[in-house]
């Protein structure tokens, strides 16, 4: 009996990714809804805290596999932000700066209202500022979109998820040595552990290529090349407990300007980047827990709310001076919705480096289940309504 109970407890991630995967396809095909949000839902409804088909130990291969598809996410990001627009039109630079600060303020000034504790607050803020790139990622590719608004989208996204590491690192950094109290340490000690982050993606983003080329294999061996040294930077950051999030985004970038190029069929990394996925959005929802969610419904609407606007307001505000319409900066702002994979790796990161954040933020949960479901769905429609989809609005 007790080894039929292991053999179900050992099959649970495959059984479930099996079912995963057929709920998002028959999902998407009859309703039109992103795949990712179909993922999010049956790992939910499957984790620990639920049904209790999927182990509680969120740790080991799971875990890794759940990096490895991320950084495979975030590389592809990367690898589609062009710096020299950023530099050639600075008021876009300037847009997501301004919302990213906006958020920041707005959610701080809602945790001080609710009356949360002046470092849970600014956890909080520090992560509200973010935007998932690996939602963002999944619902571009899905829609095949393109244009202003998804250029646009990508760029801001980019920038917000920089500072939101570098702020929740300090942060981290400040709840760690609290001792000391020392907000100038825990700076330095955030800012020397995202330097060697940046500095680990670049010499991938110039090693690789630099490799591709001496072989002569650029073309046909450039995304398999890519996705093992994704695999190697995002274990190498976890062994020195650098920032896989931005060795990852770095390594994308580099490579990108090292002018080797994707073959149009290898979106997501192909099949391999398919599978991960719904490891990915799986495993993020099945952290989260049914009785932590309820008890931050409250609060959690009102951070979404207090996001949205704020995103929108700041993205909204330069849109003229940066060259679109007040209405293309606002789709912009409102595509930004998606936050959950980004949250919870960042708080399984922490974990990793000692620091359990889990049970101070219980808003978070529900905010993350909330977006994990209707983020993506957000973004999908305001791509359409930019018509930079290659699928009807109405479908």
């Amino acid at each position: 009996m007790l080894d039929g109970v292991k053999a179900l407890q050992e099959l649970g991630w495959p059984i479930a990714v099996v079912l995963a995967w057929v709920v998002g396809e028959l999902g998407h095909r009859w309703t039109g809804l992103p795949r990712i949000c179909l993922y999010g839902m049956v790992g939910f409804a499957l984790g620990p805290a639920q049904a209790g088909l999927l182990p509680a130990d969120t740790g080991g291969t799971v875990m890794l596999l759940a990096n490895v598809a991320f950084g495979l996410i975030l590389f592809e990001f990367g690898y589609r932000i062009n710096l020299n627009w950023l530099r050639n039109n600075p008021w876009l630079a300037a847009s997501g700066l301004l919302e990213s600060g906006l958020t920041f303020a707005c959610v701080l000034l809602l945790a001080y209202v609710w009356g949360l504790p002046t470092l849970t607050g600014l956890l909080l803020a520090s992560l509200a500022m973010s935007t998932s790139p690996a939602s963002i990622m999944r619902v571009i590719n899905e829609q095949r979109s393109s244009g202003q608004v998804t250029e646009r989208l990508v760029h801001l996204t980019g920038l917000n998820c920089v500072l939101a590491v570098f702020t929740f690192k300090v942060i981290v950094g400040v709840w760690t040595f609290q001792s000391s109290g020392s907000l100038l340490q825990a700076s330095l000690n955030s800012g020397v552990l995202l330097a060697a982050s940046a500095a680990l993606g670049a010499l991938f983003g110039i090693g690789v290529p630099a490799l591709l080329r001496r072989t002569g294999n650029v073309s046909r061996d450039a995304t398999v090349a890519f996705a093992i040294a994704v695999m190697l930077v995002v274990a190498v950051a976890h062994a020195f407990k650098l920032s896989p999030v931005l060795a990852a985004l770095t390594f994308g970038l580099m490579a990108r300007h090292r002018r080797i190029a994707f073959s149009a069929t290898q979106r997501n990394f192909g099949t391999l980047g398919d599978v991960l996925t719904v490891v990915l959005f799986m495993f993020v929802a099945s952290t989260l827990e049914w009785q932590r969610v309820w008890q931050g419904m409250g609060l959690a609407l009102a951070l979404i709310a207090v996001r949205a606007a704020a995103k929108v307001a700041g993205v909204t505000a330069f849109a003229r001076l940066s060259g679109v319409t007040p209405r293309k900066g606002m789709l912009t702002g409102l595509a930004m919705t998606p936050i959950s994979v980004f949250v919870i790796l960042l708080l399984e990161q922490a974990r990793y480096l000692g620091v359990d954040l889990v049970d101070q933020l219980a808003a978070l949960a529900a905010t993350t289940l909330l977006l994990e479901l209707a983020g993506p769905v957000v973004t999908q429609r305001a791509l359409m309504w930019a018509r930079e989809t290659h699928e009807p609005a109405e479908h």
